[in-house]
């Protein structure tokens, strides 16, 4: 997967909560997590990675279009 720094300024916080929750179920904390604050994410299944990539694809989709209403805007006000 190639990174897209480009398309970050338009990431919002929603989509970071999306992908939290989407991966939140992995999530195993240790024992002592209030004290330590560390735990570990198991591995993902095959069924998981490919639902990962579909919606990082569907998220990247997203921010383009958000970047084009964007541009499209800027330049309306110019």
């Amino acid at each position: 997967m190639k990174l897209r720094l480009d398309l970050l300024k338009h990431l919002t916080e929603q989509d970071i909560l999306e992908e939290v929750v989407a991966n939140n179920h992995r999530y195993k904390p240790e024992p002592l997590f209030s004290k330590t604050g560390t735990g570990s994410l198991s591995s993902a299944s095959t069924e998981e990675r490919a639902s990962e990539e579909a919606r990082n694809t569907a998220l990247i989709q997203k921010l383009k279009q958000r970047a084009q209403q964007t541009g499209q805007a800027a330049t309306a006000e110019k």
